[in-house]
């Protein structure tokens, strides 16, 4: 019995052998990135292209290296090639998965019935992985990492449309964005906040630290819209309310993702000193410690006046301007990127409307991505924004990737 097996084993080393060398030309043929158009269609062979061309690219680099040692911009060359391993271990794997899928593909056709049906047992598994490949693994190492993930985010948030009702619902946003801030394991603290008359707030800026906090907290960027009935509303009319939100980034003080110190020049702002206003009691309007600083080429201006410290309002002025700036600089980085892309600008736009929450129907609704979510109360206490975030940047690597496909078809 066990003389039969071996030989049993044998007969297929020998017809496998024999397999390998008849369609080893065919594999050769078949290499061709033009032979997964029919599989992935044609995104799937674009990208796998793209792929490609980045392989060479590194080839490349990798042999002027070796070449040319001692030359000054080899540093650079070094930071791109090694900028590019995590893309590199993926395509040898994608290379070796692809031969194994090529070599199991051919063995379907075999006449051996036992070679048919150990390659039947593979290739749902290989088939799968090379999908994983074209459709998750590459998209993700394609579209470059965020460059503001340690970036701290501070949030301005203000009453809009609707008088007390929009000031109501300000404070509730706050409110949220504290919360959902405190699970994600960031510092929050409140800069300034300015009161309403009849409760609420009219303003407030929150900064919120954490890694990653900026690039969360800026899908919120836009007016949010409210609708529901006012305690005041004695006919029982549903009234409609708006909030604007501004998400600016603050850059980290040390380590490498430091941003330059010249995004703002001294000399392009007025700073003016005045006294407090509002309640506070005696030291209001005794002591010139508020600060208004004028940014005069945008005319963006900054007031601070939370504390009696002239030193603390004015550094903390300092601060929300180079943040104001430094959003001003990258959505101009941003448009200059996307120019062909005019529609990806729209979720960093202030006039957008970007969310509604709907009290009487108890849902809130994202325009951008066209999502609903129930249960508006769980949501307020800040149990489901991440959920929106996550589809947010689902659609944003989507349009990221499109894209970067339509600036390689237009380079071919």
């Amino acid at each position: 019995m066990l003389s039969r097996r071996w030989c049993k084993a044998a007969d297929l080393l020998l017809v496998r052998q024999r397999w390998r060398r008849t369609v080893s030309t065919v594999l050769h043929l078949n290499r061709s990135l033009s032979y997964w158009r029919e599989r992935f269609g044609d995104e799937g062979e674009r990208i796998l292209n793209i792929v490609s061309r980045r392989m060479a690219e590194r080839n490349e680099l990798q042999q002027l290296l070796s070449e040319n040692p001692h030359l000054p911009e080899q540093v650079q060359r070094a930071k791109l090639v090694k900028e590019l391993e995590p893309l590199t271990e993926a395509w040898q794997k994608w290379e070796h998965a692809e031969q194994s899928y090529l070599e199991v593909k051919a063995l379907l056709a075999d006449p051996d019935p036992e070679l048919r049906s150990l390659a039947q047992e593979d290739e749902p598994a290989l088939s799968s992985r090379l999908d994983v490949f074209v459709k998750e693994t590459f998209p993700t190492l394609l579209i470059p990492p965020s460059s503001t993930i340690h970036y701290t985010a501070l949030m301005e948030i203000k009453a809009g449309v609707g008088g007390d009702e929009s000031a109501l619902f300000a404070e509730e946003m706050l409110r949220l964005y504290t919360r959902f801030a405190v699970a994600q394991g960031w510092q929050c603290q409140i800069v300034s906040q300015t009161a309403h008359d009849r409760g609420g707030i009219k303003e407030a800026i929150l900064e919120i630290k954490g890694d990653g906090s900026y690039d969360a907290m800026r899908w919120e960027n836009g007016v949010h819209r409210v609708q529901r009935v006012p305690a005041t509303e004695s006919q029982g009319r549903v009234h409609t309310s708006t909030v604007s939100t501004m998400v600016f980034p603050v850059a980290p003080k040390t380590g490498q993702e430091t941003v330059e110190e010249d995004i703002v020049d001294e000399k392009d702002v007025r700073t003016d000193v005045m006294r407090s206003r509002g309640a506070g009691g005696q030291h209001v309007n005794k002591t010139e410690s508020a600060i208004r600083l004028v940014h005069i080429p945008t005319g963006i201006t900054v007031s601070m006046q939370e504390t009696r410290s002239q030193h603390q309002n004015k550094a903390r002025a300092w601060e929300i301007l180079r943040a104001r700036l430094l959003q001003r600089k990258l959505a101009e980085d941003a448009e200059k990127k996307r120019s062909t892309r005019r529609g990806m600008i729209k979720s960093a736009d202030r006039s957008e409307k970007v969310r509604t929450y709907n009290f009487p129907q108890d849902r809130v609704t994202d325009h951008r991505v066209g999502m609903t979510l129930k249960n508006l109360e769980s949501f307020m206490d800040g149990n489901r924004l991440q959920d929106v975030h996550a589809a947010l940047i689902r659609d944003h690597y989507a349009a990221e990737l499109e894209d970067l496909l339509e600036s390689a078809g237009s380079s071919e």
